[in-house]
């Protein structure tokens, strides 16, 4: 499984690479833009074709997931302290979440073989060190204990995979080695044949 994470800036042609990605097969998109408001949350989706917007996954802004049809929700870690893990019941009142995923961002193991909320599935990071975050450094993380869908994020390239799935993690979340390269496409569908492997 690969979660491709939104650049936070915008960049040149991302739409365009974009749509491509989803062509070649990208299942999971991870929109986190934190700077966009509500109508450039919308306007962005806008320009992706709408046969793709089952693929993503809204950061920000979860009610949009009641105007278009997306694939499910993401709780950034600060988030999901404040509202799930005492009532969770309230937060999606409201919320058209029928066959939608749901997931969230770990910084702990621990935290997330604690979690009492069933996620579809945990974004943990980082497990090596960062390549668009500087002086973020990889922990190596071994989750093989936890019986949870968990993805690994941070430092991961076409070279790692055997060490994430070593480690015990489901899939990976990749950012910087997708779009800081200028053969986005191709590195993802070097990465998904070694997935499919």
């Amino acid at each position: 499984m690969i979660v491709l994470i939104a650049p936070e800036t915008d960049l040149l042609d991302e739409i365009l690479t974009l749509n491509q990605l989803f062509e070649a097969g990208l299942e999971y998109y991870h929109l986190r833009k934190p700077e966009k408001n509500y109508q450039e949350h919308c306007d962005y989706l806008n320009q992706i074709n709408v046969k793709y917007h089952n693929r993503i996954v809204v950061h920000y802004f979860h009610e949009l997931i009641n105007t278009y049809n997306l694939k499910g929700i993401h709780f950034q870690e600060q988030k999901r302290r404040n509202h799930i893990e005492d009532n969770p019941g309230q937060y999606f009142k409201g919320l058209n979440m029928y066959g939608k995923t749901i997931s969230s961002s770990f910084h702990e193991p621990e935290d997330i073989d604690n979690c009492e909320f069933e996620f579809d599935y945990h974004l943990l990071s980082p497990v090596f060190s960062s390549i668009s975050k500087e002086d973020y450094e990889g922990r190596g993380f071994d989750v093989n204990h936890i019986d949870k869908r968990i993805i690994g994020m941070g430092g991961v390239t076409t070279d790692n995979l055997n060490e994430f799935n070593a480690l015990g993690f489901k899939g990976v979340g990749v950012l910087g080695s997708i779009w800081n390269n200028n053969k986005p496409v191709e590195v993802f569908k070097k990465m998904k044949s070694r997935f499919e492997r």
